[in-house]
C-alpha cells in the first residue's frame, strides 16, 4: 500500500502519520518494523523516526504472520460482490460455514476463498480475515480484510457503528407493533454452549443486545410476514433470539422455532450492506438478492 505524503506532513516524523492517519495498531507497526519491507519511504527502508517531505511516498507492506493457520484450498462456488486491494465482499450461499471448525475444513467460504487467490496468481499465502460472520444457515453478505492492516481498520469502522447491514427473514407470525427496537441482554443458556436466550439488561454474564426490524409485507393469510432488520449490535443468533422473543420466530428455525418441509434452514438472509471504506472513503451499498430457496417459499407463503 502507497500513501502521498502532503503539506499536512511535511517535517513530521513517520510515526506522526502512521499513528493519525493509518491508525495502525501497536501489535501491527511491531510486525512492520521487523519486516525487511514493513516501512518504506520512497522505496528505502526506514524507521518510524524518518521525517517526511511533501511528496514523499511511504509504502506499508504487509505480509501474513508465519503462524496464520493455513486454510486449504477448495473449488466451491461462490459470488464476489464487490472487491479491491483492501477487502472483498463475498455473497454467501446457504448451508456454507464462514470459517472452518472442527467438522468442517473442506466446505467452507474460507476453502472457496482460498482456491480463489490461489486461481488468481496470488504470491501470499492466504489468510481468512472475515471482518463478519453469518451462521451456516444464513446466507448472504459477508466482509473479509485482505491484509491485517484492512482488518484493523475494518473492525474499527465496525466497532464504532459504521456498518450498516439489514438482514431479510421470513418470520412463522406476525410481531405485535408493524416496527420497533428490540433492547436485552443476551446470554448463554445454562443448558447449552449454543443456544441463547433474552435476559434483563446488566444481567451477569450478559450482553447487550439491540435489533431494529420493519415489518413489510403479511402475508394475505395474516399467518406470516417479511421483516427487514438491522442489527446495531452484533450477538451470536441475535436476530434469531430476538425475533422468537417476539413470539415470532424466524420461518423454519429449527432451535429457536419449528422446522418446516417448505426449507431446509431458516429463513435469514444478509441482503444489503452500506459502509465508507475505511482507506480509501469510497462509500460502499451492496445488496443481495433472495436466494432460490426463500424466494421459492416466499412465493409460496405470499402466493
Amino acid at each position: 500500500m502507497e500513501y502521498h505524503i502532503t503539506t499536512e506532513y511535511d517535517g513530521k516524523p513517520l510515526r506522526d502519520f502512521i499513528r493519525r492517519s493509518l491508525h495502525i495498531s501497536g501489535h501491527l507497526l511491531a510486525r512492520l518494523k521487523r519486516d525487511e519491507q514493513g516501512l518504506m519511504v520512497n522505496g528505502e527502508r526506514v524507521t518510524v523516526r524518518r521525517i517526511l517531505r511533501e511528496g514523499d511516498i511511504v509504502s506499508i507492506c504487509d505480509h501474513p504472520d508465519e503462524d496464520d493457520a493455513p486454510i486449504e484450498p477448495v473449488d466451491l462456488p461462490v459470488k464476489i460482490a464487490y472487491e479491491d486491494e483492501f477487502l472483498l465482499v463475498a455473497d454467501k450461499p446457504p448451508f456454507m460455514p464462514t470459517h472452518p471448525s472442527h467438522d468442517h475444513h473442506y466446505d467452507t467460504l474460507a476453502n472457496a476463498l482460498a482456491w480463489r487467490h490461489r486461481g488468481n496468481g496470488g504470491d501470499a499465502p492466504f489468510v481468512f480475515r472475515p471482518v463478519s460472520r453469518l451462521d451456516r444457515n444464513t446466507s448472504g453478505l459477508v466482509t473479509v480484510a485482505k491484509t491485517k492492516y484492512a482488518a484493523s481498520r475494518l473492525n474499527a469502522v465496525m466497532v464504532s457503528g459504521g456498518f450498516g447491514k439489514s438482514y431479510v427473514a421470513l418470520l412463522d407470525g406476525v410481531p405485535p407493533e408493524r416496527s420497533g427496537i428490540i433492547h436485552t441482554g443476551m446470554r448463554r443458556t445454562a443448558e447449552s454452549i449454543i443456544v441463547r436466550e433474552v435476559c434483563p439488561l446488566g444481567t451477569t454474564g450478559s450482553e447487550e443486545a439491540l435489533t431494529k426490524y420493519e415489518v413489510v409485507e403479511i402475508s394475505p393469510d395474516g399467518n406470516y410476514c417479511r421483516v427487514l432488520v438491522t442489527p446495531v449490535t452484533g450477538r451470536t443468533h441475535q436476530i434469531r433470539v430476538h425475533m422468537a422473543s417476539l413470539g415470532t420466530p424466524v420461518f423454519g428455525d429449527d432451535l429457536y422455532g419449528t422446522s418446516s418441509p417448505l426449507i431446509p434452514r431458516h429463513a435469514l438472509h444478509a441482503a444489503a450492506l452500506e459502509f465508507v471504506h475505511p482507506i480509501t472513503n469510497e462509500q460502499i451499498k451492496l445488496t443481495s438478492p433472495l436466494p432460490s430457496d426463500m424466494a421459492e417459499l416466499y412465493e409460496k407463503l405470499f402466493k
